[in-house]
């Protein structure tokens, strides 16, 4: 296996790089990639778009991107355009989107490079036409309406005047409305009585679209939940984020998805201590009795969430080993027990669990947040090694 950064240009091939393992490795499984792709697309009726934002969560935007498209995905999907722009750059020409952004920005760059924009407001679409002309170039959009998440999209209230607004810059050739969209509230809970309310309000506003003459190639509204428990609005395209990572969206729900990414590290020092010994900053964890203690150079500045401290686990020695303590910028330091560890041993932070190794569900449990939050925040100074979705490759 070669380590690979997150920094290079995907060819397809692993890229060596200089940076050592022992500091930390993030070693990322593209055949589950490929797995959880085509698992996603079997469920949709219609497309799938990949949505690989934030650096393809944290596991390397390009070659997630490159393994979905071979394994069933037909669109991709990123927040900003300097996000669609890396991955025109790199040479992908599937349909990407891109949908937060600010009005006054230049998009002619992203309609020079065939990026649909998602817009939510007047001032957006006139942005976009503004870049288009510049660009001299027909934009495609994604018009979205807020059927109820209260964040982005149009108000309700001001589709009707999007939407007219939309149909009289098609007639110009500046934009051509290519998508209608919109977010769920969660889907993340099977029968969630809100899926059926914000499905009929969609409905409603591309009805509305359709009786002022625009005549979009898809309508898009299903989340990851949604693709595995909500048929109905699965449309012309479903949005698939976690779970094209191997998360399962719906906490006990298993679905079959292979989780990608393994973190993983080495002892750096071990040492036997007494009970009674405090550990890390003020000593919030003291032995109870005789121990052994563990270094682990990994810290919050790498994704180790500091909320975690005292409560996560970490896979060493062939068992869990509990967190002690603080989590510092660098480093903490794992409880092994009696167990016999020595320096350079291996640390499994997280990973598939099939070794009995936490999961990322679980440190976003003790983190108290989500595993988008942990997979996001694995830093860039820890390096990614990549594991072929095809085996020998």
């Amino acid at each position: 296996m070669s380590i690979v950064r997150e920094d290079y240009r995907w060819t397809g091939a692993p890229v060596v790089a200089t940076a050592a393992e022992s500091l930390g490795m993030a070693v990322i499984d593209l055949g589950a990639i490929a797995h959880n792709t085509e698992l996603l697309r079997a469920r949709c009726s219609g497309e799938l778009m990949a949505v690989v934002k934030a650096d393809g969560f944290g596991h390397g935007v390009l070659p997630v991107a490159t393994t979905a498209l071979a394994h069933g995905a037909t669109w991709l999907g990123v927040t900003s355009l300097a996000e669609a722009l890396h991955l025109r750059a790199a040479g992908i020409t599937a349909p990407v989107l891109s949908w937060l952004h600010l009005p006054d920005e230049d998009f002619a760059p992203a309609v020079a490079g065939d990026i649909d924009l998602s817009v939510s407001s007047i001032e957006h679409l006139d942005g976009i036409a503004a870049s288009a002309d510049r660009a001299g170039k027909c934009a495609y959009v994604h018009l979205k309406v807020d059927t109820g998440l209260s964040r982005n999209g149009s108000p309700p209230e001001l589709w009707p005047g999007l939407v007219t607004a939309a149909r009289r810059l098609e007639r110009t050739g500046l934009v051509r409305v290519r998508g209608l969209w919109s977010h769920l509230i969660s889907g993340n809970h099977p029968g969630d009585p809100s899926v059926g309310v914000q499905s009929s309000r969609f409905e409603e506003a591309c009805a509305l679209a359709a009786a002022r003459g625009l005549d979009p190639r898809v309508r898009h509204l299903a989340n990851s939940a949604a693709v595995l428990t909500a048929p109905a609005t699965h449309l012309d395209l479903a949005r698939a984020g976690i779970a094209l990572y191997g998360v399962e969206p719906l906490a006990g729900h298993e679905s079959g998805l292979r989780p990608a990414m393994t973190l993983r590290t080495r002892a750096n020092m071990v040492r036997r201590v007494p009970g009674g010994t405090g550990v890390s900053y003020d000593h919030e964890y003291v032995t109870s009795r005789d121990t052994t203690l563990a270094l682990v150079p990994l810290g919050f500045a790498d994704g180790v969430p500091r909320l975690a401290g005292g409560r996560a686990e970490v896979l060493l020695g062939g068992r869990r080993c509990r967190v002690a303590g603080r989590v510092a910028m660098d480093q903490f330091v794992a409880d092994a027990g009696d167990a016999p560890v020595r320096i350079g041993d291996e640390v499994v932070l997280f990973g598939p669990g099939e070794r009995s190794e936490p999961t990322v569900a679980e440190w976003a449990r003790w983190a108290r947040t989500n595993p988008h939050e942990i997979l996001t925040g694995i830093g860039n100074r820890v390096p990614r090694r990549y594991l072929p979705a095809t085996p020998g490759v």
